[in-house]
C-alpha cells in the first residue's frame, strides 16, 4: 500500500478544506479538524483522517447540518446542557469545555450534557485539555448500539467510551481513555478500509458467531471489555449521556457508518472537578501515584504513549494511505 507524509497543519488544511467544500461552515470545520488531527497525533487513526469521508458524506446527505450552531444553556450553577442542532459533536464540545474550568473553580464540580450530538472521536482529548487547566476530568459518550447485553444477542449499547484525566504536578497529565467493547468499532472500521482481517475475540457476526471478516463484525456486535462489567458499565453510560440529556439511547440511534438516514441524536457527559477543591495538594499526590507506577519495570502510566506519539508525529508528519488521501480529495468535487 502506498503512502505519503502530511505535515500537521497541511493534514489540518485537508480537513478543513474538504469539509467547507461539502458544506460545512469554517469554523465547525475548524473545530472538527482539530478533534481528527488530535485522533492521529495519540495514534487513534480509526479516528482520524479515516472518518473524513463518512463525516463530509454525512454532511452532503443532510445527515449532519454543517452549518449547526450549538446552544448552550445553564440549568444550575454547576451544569450545562448543550444542543449541538444535529451538527457535528466537537463545536458543541468547544462551547462546553469553554465554560466548565471556570464553573468548577466557582463551585468545585461542574457538568455538561451534551445532547443532538454526533460521533465524539477520541474521548481522551478532551479529558486531557481540561487536565492541562487543573481540572478532573470525567468524559463518557453514547454511540448507536453496537453491543448487546451480557448474554443476549440484541445490540442495545453502543461501545460507549470512557475516559478519565488528572494533571500532575511537573508532568503531562495522566490520561485514562478506554471504550466498553473490547476495541472500539472505529478499528473494525479501518480494517474494511485496509482490507484487512481483525484478530478473533473482537467481534461476533450478525448470527452471534467469533469472526475475524471486519466486514462482518460491522454488521453483528461488538465483544464487552470485561464480559459483564463492561456492558453493566455501559448502563451508567447510557444514562448519563441520553438519558439526562434527552439523547437517543443507542439502540434508538441511526448508525454512525451509514451515509444517509436521520440524524444520529447521541449525547456525551463531561464532568470536572478542580483539583484544589478539597484537600492540599491534589496535583502532587496524583504525581506521586504517578511516579510509583512509572518506576516499576514493565508497568506505564496511562496517557505517556499517546503524548510520545504525539511529539514524535508533531515532527515527522503524518502518514495517509495514497487511495485515502485521494478519496478525500475528490469528496465534494
Amino acid at each position: 500500500m502506498q503512502t505519503r507524509t502530511l505535515p500537521v497543519a497541511e493534514a489540518r488544511s485537508l480537513v478543513i478544506d474538504t469539509l467547507i467544500r461539502c458544506g460545512t461552515a469554517p469554523q465547525n470545520a475548524a473545530s472538527v479538524a482539530e478533534a481528527l488531527i488530535g485522533a492521529e497525533l495519540t495514534g487513534q487513526y480509526g479516528h482520524g483522517l479515516r472518518r473524513v469521508p463518512l463525516y463530509a458524506g454525512h454532511v452532503l446527505s443532510g445527515r449532519v447540518d454543517g452549518h449547526a450552531a450549538p446552544r448552550v444553556r445553564k440549568t444550575r450553577p454547576g451544569t450545562l446542557l448543550v444542543d449541538a442542532m444535529n451538527g457535528f459533536a466537537y463545536p458543541a464540545m468547544d462551547l462546553a469545555l469553554a465554560e466548565l474550568p471556570q464553573m468548577a473553580r466557582e463551585n468545585g464540580i461542574a457538568m455538561a450534557g451534551i445532547g443532538g450530538s454526533h460521533h465524539c472521536g477520541v474521548a481522551g482529548l478532551p479529558v486531557e485539555a481540561l487536565a492541562r487547566q487543573g481540572c478532573i476530568a470525567i468524559f463518557m459518550a453514547n454511540a448507536p448500539a453496537a453491543m448487546a447485553p451480557w448474554g443476549g444477542r440484541r445490540p442495545i449499547f453502543g461501545t460507549d467510551p470512557i475516559a478519565f484525566a488528572a494533571p500532575l504536578d511537573g508532568a503531562e497529565p495522566v490520561v485514562v481513555d478506554i471504550s466498553l467493547s473490547k476495541v472500539a468499532k472505529g478499528k473494525v472500521m479501518a480494517a474494511v478500509q485496509r482490507g484487512e482481517p481483525i484478530p478473533e475475540g473482537w467481534a461476533l457476526d450478525a448470527d452471534g458467531n467469533p469472526t475475524t471478516d471486519a466486514a462482518a463484525a460491522m454488521k453483528g456486535t461488538m465483544v464487552p471489555m470485561g464480559e459483564a462489567k463492561g456492558t453493566a458499565l455501559a448502563i451508567m453510560v447510557e444514562m448519563l449521556c441520553a438519558g439526562l440529556t434527552g439523547a437517543n439511547f443507542a439502540y434508538e440511534a441511526p448508525s454512525f457508518f451509514a451515509l444517509e438516514g436521520d440524524p444520529m441524536n447521541t449525547g456525551q457527559a463531561i464532568l470536572v472537578i478542580d483539583a484544589t477543591a478539597m484537600a492540599p495538594g491534589a496535583t502532587a499526590r496524583f504525581a506521586e501515584l504517578a511516579s510509583q507506577i512509572e518506576g516499576m519495570e514493565g508497568a506505564r502510566l496511562p496517557g505517556r504513549r499517546r503524548q510520545q506519539i504525539r511529539r514524535d508525529l508533531l515532527t515527522s508528519g503524518i502518514e495517509v494511505d495514497d487511495s485515502l488521501y485521494a478519496e478525500i480529495e475528490a469528496l465534494g468535487r
